[in-house]
């Protein structure tokens, strides 16, 4: 691959002693299988599905880096799961290096993002404070590449009363022009930390916000949320402390399962090819159980992106089942996955977006399905 040497100027090698004990890794553990950047130069990344890069900075949401290094804690817990993926190639190209300013950090990052997503990989940044989410979102803008975005987070980062970017980044995202925001959804936020008028202003904009207890609910109707997006971000404060003790932001939030099916919705999608998992601080942790849990959600992105590779495209009729129907005087079509069971449905334009079940049956019983209309709304 042409371009690792250009992004090998922004890396620095992973340090295997920090992340393995003496014994090594057993047999089928991914720590046996993943090729890991540890040498002087990164590996050759023709053959990678998924690439791992680690970003500790956390200058954005004013913390002082402490001696441990977040992605190094989350490898040492994700190379030690089994995989049971072996179809999926995994490669770890190591850490950013942090820049002399917070810029200069986003810039690393985001230039290491375009170059892989430009290869065509799917790129994991294991973080480092929220706000490196920007980082993720102008790799797209440095392309303009007009994408959808999804963050999963309990708080929603417009507070422009903080002097932390952590808690405004959203603003410059949403906001910023020239923009290449399509759209925008914010899963998982607690009411009681949110500003109602903030919740207003986001439904004006056409964007779509699922608090928790809504997503608890009915988890499996954010898999069409999550299905059309591009870049996925999930800040760990949005899972509850007793499953997530670095998460000190809230007693309440989502379960550890309820973290890892999402993330295997990420992983399912065709579209999402930059993933970042933001806000862990090992220092906070108890007994690694928040790097724990962060490992089991990089494994359950791993088993959706397994799962999305037996997916058939649109246009292979045969491998759909083929509803027409027409609900409120609008004729359209469902069409319903043989191979993973997932839905679309076709839109006045004749394109398909992600749907659900319930949006079939809500218009089978000639109800306007809430997706369809919010969908119309935007174009």
């Amino acid at each position: 691959m042409s371009d690792t040497l250009y992004i090998g100027d922004f890396l620095q090698p992973v340090n295997r002693y920090m992340i393995s004990d003496d014994e090594g890794y057993k047999d089928g553990q991914i720590g046996k299988k993943i090729v890991v950047y540890e040498d002087e130069e990164v590996p050759d990344l023709r053959g990678a599905d998924i690439v791992l890069v680690g970003c500790n900075e956390t200058r954005g949401s004013g913390q002082v880096q402490s001696g441990i290094s977040a992605p190094d804690a989350i490898r040492r817990q994700f190379y030690s799961l089994y995989q049971w993926h072996s179809e999926v190639n995994l490669v770890d190209i190591g850490n950013i290096i942090i820049g002399a300013g917070l810029n200069d950090t986003y810039a690393a990052l985001k230039t290491v993002l375009a170059e892989l997503t430009d290869a065509g990989k799917t790129v994991v940044v294991l973080g480092g404070s929220h706000d490196l989410t920007l980082a993720q979102y102008h790799c797209y803008t440095s392309r303009k590449y007009i994408v959808e975005a999804t963050c999963v987070d309990s708080l929603i980062d417009l507070s422009m009363e903080s002097r932390h970017r952590s808690e405004n980044f959203l603003m410059e995202m949403l906001t910023g022009e020239p923009n290449f925001i399509k759209h925008y959804n914010h899963i998982a936020f607690q009411s009681y930390y949110v500003h109602p008028h903030m919740l207003e202003t986001m439904d004006k904009l056409r964007f779509d916000c699922f608090r928790v207890g809504h997503v608890k609910e009915a988890i499996e109707e954010m898999e069409p949320v999550i299905r059309n997006s591009h870049m996925f971000s999930f800040d760990i404060t949005a899972i509850a402390n007793a499953y997530a003790p670095a998460s000190q932001v809230t007693p309440n939030g989502l379960t550890g399962e309820e973290a890892c099916v999402l993330m295997q919705f990420a992983g399912l999608s065709p579209t999402i090819n930059t993933v970042g998992v933001y806000g862990y601080t090992p220092n906070r942790d108890r007994d690694d159980l928040t790097a724990k849990q962060i490992s089991h959600m990089l494994w359950y992105l791993v088993d959706g992106y397994n799962r999305s590779l037996r997916e058939a495209k649109l246009e292979e009729k045969d491998s759909f089942n083929e509803f027409h129907m027409a609900f409120a005087e609008i004729e359209t079509v469902f069409l319903q996955s043989k191979k993973t069971g997932r839905w679309w449905m076709q839109l006045p334009d004749k394109k398909y977006i992600a749907c659900s079940y319930k949006d079939y049956l809500l218009a089978s019983s000639n109800e306007i399905p809430e997706r369809w209309l919010r969908a119309q709304e935007r174009e």
